[in-house]
């Protein structure tokens, strides 16, 4: 009965935590949500202040407890072309993510006290995921033997990135990301305008990917695809938080790399027989973050700027082809990743609440994020599709009494330029020739990632989610 309760609560936790900011989520709860993610220096709820700074977490003076609880719906679109060098000309076209709705819960209690300098907290959140679904088309002209596809029909709808592997292309594209994390806080009031916190974290993962680029392809049966793997990860936050107790608020913290053990694939061909097992690590990156905060009796503003580090993460900062260092195929490309090569991002937050009545604030927010997917490796980053660079909210809440308050926030983000770049061939042909040597369009020297000529891949997302906040003041 323990193990039913435990794996439950970790279902319920993790069920979703698809991102807009690379992979990581842009804020917690509705009322965090609706003003763009900032709460460095401007900790309006208990959940913003234990993600962003847990410093900030001395303002509060009673025992709190928070649920969250959202619908995320993302729409993701894979785009891609290739010549074929016949009559057919270019083959290009489109898939679209069949994923449906997603569920976003978030839990987390502080424990304030009146006159006392010490604050403590807890918290639950899913902070990090990605997560796509692009179907197979089957409407492909021809096998990579040369056979003609009889039920071809160059006027139905295609994609070539999405033709099945035996006719070139990956087939079904999955991959469902999640990351669990939980933080014991601690803040301590130095003075009565300035306070320290620091933050534990403990972090549960796990990854699962189809077709799995982590693993070298078979010459006959293809990339194979994964189970569901998981990791555990450690790292901690620490930050500091200034409130003048007048108008202006100022915050910093810096959250560290989340050191996660490997994740370890257990693998399996389409055709159902076993495929060699992958270890990966995968790390999440440090995030700096410097906040204000401006607060008037009706006012209150908010703005974040934060600092990714994508670039000295494991599992981001490689990227290009794993390089076989024996055997025959001694210098060429396994057709396995490094990683997925992302560069270091900025995100802008910026958020304003207005109060209409003591009982009823109302909240916009705003929330700009760089594209870590640079265009020449915009190939690499086809299961993690999650950038938007543009995102908007909109909420309110209502205090129902001294103890019991209610939150809403209604998100968009925008679909913006996305990713292009070209397609990429993992691997050379086997000595089409007869001359000893592979052939294909790698060449260490001239074309390192594999380009192929003429072809192009990008993608394009918006996103939308609806997500309820219960605030509950414990005691007096």
């Amino acid at each position: 009965m323990k193990k039913i309760i435990l794996n439950f609560c970790i279902l319920f936790i993790t069920t979703v935590a698809f991102s807009q900011a690379g992979h990581i989520m842009q804020g917690v709860g509705a009322v965090n949500m609706s003003m763009g993610g900032a709460a460095t220096a401007q900790p309006l709820d208990i959940s913003g202040a234990l993600h962003w700074n847990p410093a900030a977490i001395s303002v509060f003076n009673n025992k709190i407890g928070t649920l969250s609880a959202g619908a995320f719906f993302s729409s993701p679109e894979l785009f891609s072309s290739v010549p074929t060098g016949t009559p057919l000309g270019t083959l290009s076209g489109s898939t679209e993510d069949d994923r449906g709705t997603s569920i976003m819960p978030a839990i987390a209690m502080v424990w304030g006290k009146e006159g006392s300098k010490h604050t403590f907290g807890v918290s639950a959140f899913g902070i990090s995921g990605f997560g796509v679904t692009f179907p197979e088309n089957t409407n492909y002209p021809g096998d990579l033997q040369g056979n003609p596809n009889p039920n071809f029909n160059p006027n139905n709808p295609l994609n070539p990135i999405n033709f099945p592997q035996f006719a070139g292309g990956f087939g079904r594209v999955e991959s469902d990301y999640i990351l669990l994390q939980v933080g014991f806080a601690y803040a301590y009031e130095l003075s009565d305008k300035v306070s320290i916190g620091i933050q534990p974290t403990v972090n549960y993962a796990t990854l699962q990917l189809e077709p799995s680029p982590l693993s070298a392809p078979s010459q006959t049966l293809g990339y194979p695809k994964t189970d569901k793997a998981s990791a555990i990860g450690f790292g901690g936050q620490i930050g500091v938080f200034y409130d003048s107790g007048k108008v202006l608020k100022l915050g910093a913290s810096y959250k560290t790399k989340q050191y996660f053990s490997d994740f370890g694939f257990k693998n399996k061909y389409l055709d159902g027989s076993d495929a060699p097992d992958v270890d990966f690590k995968m790390n999440y990156p440090a995030i700096w973050s410097v906040g204000m905060g401006l607060s008037g009796k009706k006012i209150d503003f908010a703005l974040d700027f934060r600092y990714v580090d994508y670039e000295n993460t494991e599992g981001f900062e490689k990227s290009g082809w794993q390089i076989a260092n024996s055997g025959p195929f001694a210098g060429f490309p396994t057709g396995a990743v490094n990683g997925f090569g992302w560069k270091n991002m900025t995100i802008v937050s910026a958020g304003l609440q207005y109060k209409v009545t003591e009982k009823f604030p109302v909240r916009i927010g705003y929330t700009y994020s760089s594209n870590p997917i640079t265009d020449e490796l915009a190939f690499f980053s086809i299961p993690a599709t999650a950038v938007i660079r543009d995102a908007g909210q909109i909420g309110f809440g209502y205090q129902v009494n001294d103890k019991f308050e209610i939150n809403a926030v209604y998100h968009h983000g925008f679909r913006g330029r996305g990713s292009k770049g070209s397609l990429l061939n993992p691997r050379p042909d086997i000595d089409a020739n007869g001359d000893g040597f592979p052939e294909g369009p790698w060449n260490a020297t001239t074309n390192p990632l594999g380009v192929v000529p003429g072809s192009s891949v990008s993608y394009k997302m918006e996103t939308s989610m609806v997500q309820l906040t219960v605030n509950y003041i414990f005691g007096k």
